[in-house]
């Protein structure tokens, strides 16, 4: 993929290591700031003026908090799309360099960040560009492989002492609460898919999740947002773990999502299996959580992004379909 356009000179050609998600054309969010590259170009340029010569670019992603802006070859200009999104830089930039060191994977580091400038109003951030595809828009080439490393990867979140960590709130949109405190908003998703998917699987489906007795253990890190959109895979595995806006301590179950959210049938049980000897908490309760967790995400996210994002909406529909699968 090549970049540039308004901003700054063309990026390189940079073969497989890039995203390759499609860029919604239009907002997302009623209340979105949108900013171009030429603006993004000014504000690196002045406030980092080290970095003034290095092409920079727009990268093509369907996220929906953050819009990027390629940087040279080895970083990524990261900037909140909407308010509710700005408290995730300060939290990164805390926490982030703390847990990379006890992670079996690579995560995000944090390396500037810019104040608000060309009319743009909050803060945003430098980060080191980390290789790899998407795992939304990259085929499952191993995934047996893929559940190992995530396995290994969420056994050592949960053994991160939890000291200090903020719990859920607004700050990672509640991710890692209690299950039930998102009955009103999955119901409520699912009243408004109405026709559009199966309600009665999708109301069954959440009840057995509901049903699921509460984390009653200590708090543990969780990622938040653990789905294909924010892995990056090389050699047909996940090869590093990005984008921690939901990252907080609460109930581990919440990132057994990615069980439904990136992973196939099969690799669902060697993840289960690989976690439990790995020390993780994974017993029926938990799993049965996490499956209410993928379920929950789904519908709200197909209810908000249908038509506004649909590269979002049909890993969602993806999501969807697995966990009515395993009822």
């Amino acid at each position: 993929m090549t970049a540039g356009e308004a901003g700054g000179p063309a990026l390189p050609t940079l073969g497989p290591d890039v995203t390759d998600d499609r860029l919604p054309a239009e907002p997302m969010h009623d209340d979105e700031v949108r900013i171009d590259a030429a603006a993004v170009r000014r504000m690196v340029d002045a406030q980092f003026p080290r970095w003034s010569t290095l092409p920079l670019g727009p990268v093509a992603s369907a996220g929906t908090d953050n819009a990027l802006f390629r940087l040279g070859t080895t970083m990524v200009v990261r900037l909140p799309r909407v308010a509710w999104a700005t408290q995730q830089a300060d939290k990164e930039r805390l926490w982030l360099p703390r847990l990379a060191p006890l992670l079996p994977l690579p995560i995000p580091e944090p390396l500037a960040h810019g104040d608000p400038a060309e009319g743009y109003p909050w803060s945003w951030s430098v980060y080191r560009w980390l290789p790899g595809t998407t795992a939304s828009a990259a085929p499952q080439g191993r995934p047996a492989a893929s559940a190992l490393a995530l396995a290994r990867f969420l056994a050592a979140m949960q053994r991160i002492d939890p000291d200090g960590g903020p719990p859920p709130g607004e700050h990672n949109f509640h991710r890692g609460e209690a299950l039930a405190t998102r009955d009103a908003a999955t119901r409520e998703a699912i009243a408004a898919l109405d026709g559009r998917v199966d309600g009665l699987a999708a109301t069954r489906a959440w009840d057995e999740a509901l049903d699921a007795p509460a984390w009653s253990g200590p708090p543990t890190w969780v990622h938040g947002d653990l789905h294909a959109g924010n892995l990056l895979v090389r050699d047909g595995t996940v090869s590093a773990v990005i984008d921690f806006g939901g990252l907080g301590v609460g109930d581990p179950a919440c990132d057994l999502m990615v069980a439904w959210t990136f992973l196939t049938a099969g690799a669902r049980e060697v993840l289960r299996r690989s976690l439990a000897a790995a020390g993780g908490v994974v017993d029926d309760a938990a799993w049965a959580r996490g499956r209410g967790w993928a379920l929950s995400m789904a519908v709200v996210a197909l209810a908000y992004y249908w038509s506004t994002n649909p590269p979002l909406a049909a890993q969602a529909r993806r999501w969807l379909a697995g966990v009515l699968q395993d009822g």
